[in-house]
């Protein structure tokens, strides 16, 4: 019985499959993947479509990708410094404190060619505190010299100088600050008046006027001097006076000792060299904020005996601004309208000898000064005959 007995349960391969799969769900479940895929896909297509949009902004071609010059251009109108503006800048106004003009101003390039068509020019700087009673006069005197000069003018902090736009004056005027007499501050308003004429790379020569000064002679005698002059203009001496040597401080040893120490008129004149020389120094100048005061008059003393220690043979220790110190006292002679006559005016213009490029002249001054409004009208009745302008 137990040998005929048929097995209690049947192999796997016989067990029948009571779920078949059906056609319709191998169907449902390729459509899903089908789906699944576009999806992914069109995905794909949407970020790159966007992501290249984005950088087509900026980037038009692959040379563009490497090379991107808009980067460089897009602006420059609006915020980059040509060429000209940098060797001339045409507006005088800026916001440099004095130590980042005096550096900027001090730069010498090493290059002996200049890039550009450089016309050597005569910079005349005027320091006042208000008005310029002799601007028609200089006016005049400038007049058809366009190219060969420049002018700038420092004036108290908030004055605003009244002239016509057609003054050699106009738009002269440089960032300027309180300026007291007898103390550093002069010299500072000389160094501010330096720097900013050294940033036009044409300026040659450079003249410190008041105003109370005045011309001699025309403008091509005063240009051709002072262009064609191997030597500057700045007065330096010593005299056992207490207006000398009086004034030296002691203390000032051992950088400067007394056989060093030099006494001049501020009215000076200096090649580009010198000028940039005098901007550059920074331990004399120091000295003398620190120890010439007071009543020793910095502004009388400091370029006379910097230029005397180290830069002598490129000074003829006088001035070629005449003054009148005849009549004593602190402050020089003052001439107004009652004084000027040609005889007056052809004294100042032969008034000694003195040596020009090392050979005997009588032509010792072009400027002079001190003058009063009022010698204003008789001077312009003179620029035709004895001024020649």
């Amino acid at each position: 019985m137990w040998g005929d007995s048929k097995p209690m349960f049947k192999s796997q391969e016989e067990i029948p499959d009571y779920f078949p799969s059906t056609p319709r769900n191998d169907w449902s479940i390729g459509l899903v993947k089908l789906v699944t895929i576009l999806v992914i896909f069109m995905a794909g297509v949407v970020i790159g479509l966007s992501i290249s949009a984005h950088f087509g902004r900026y980037y038009n071609s692959q040379t563009d990708l490497f090379f991107p010059s808009a980067m460089y251009t897009s602006s420059c109108e609006k915020d980059c410094m040509d060429f000209k503006n940098f060797v001339k800048p045409s507006n005088l106004m800026h916001t440099m404190t004095d130590q980042q003009l005096y550096w900027r101003a001090s730069l010498v390039p090493k290059m002996e060619e200049f890039p550009f068509n450089r016309v050597p020019k005569v910079a005349f700087l005027f320091m006042t505190r208000g008005p310029l009673p002799f601007a028609p006069l200089w006016d005049r005197f400038f007049k058809g010299h366009a190219g060969l000069y420049s002018v700038y003018v420092h004036t108290l902090p908030d004055y605003r100088l009244n002239v016509s736009k057609d003054s050699a004056f106009y738009g002269r005027q440089i960032p300027s600050e309180e300026v007291s007499w007898g103390s550093i501050t002069l010299v500072d308003a000389e160094k501010r008046l330096l720097a900013n004429a050294l940033l036009d790379y044409s300026n040659e020569r450079f003249v410190l006027l008041s105003e109370s000064c005045i011309p001699v002679f025309n403008f091509p005698t005063v240009y051709e001097y002072l262009i064609n002059s191997a030597q500057s203009y700045v007065e330096s001496y010593f005299i056992e006076t207490p207006q000398c040597e009086g004034r030296y401080n002691r203390r000032m040893a051992p950088h400067i000792t007394l056989d060093q120490w030099r006494k001049g008129s501020e009215w000076f004149e200096l090649s580009r060299e010198l000028a940039v020389n005098i901007l550059s120094d920074v331990k004399y100048y120091s000295l003398f904020r620190k120890l010439c005061r007071p009543s020793c008059y910095p502004d009388e003393h400091y370029m006379p005996t910097f230029l005397h220690m180290f830069y002598g043979e490129l000074n003829s220790n006088r001035t070629v601004t005449w003054v009148d110190w005849s009549r004593g006292g602190p402050h020089p002679a003052r001439y107004g309208a009652v004084n000027i006559t040609v005889e007056f005016i052809q004294s100042i213009r032969n008034n000694g000898t003195c040596l020009y490029n090392g050979r005997p002249t009588s032509v010792c001054y072009l400027f002079a000064r001190k003058f009063a409004p009022s010698a204003l009208e008789p001077l312009m009745n003179l620029t035709s005959t004895v001024l020649e302008f």
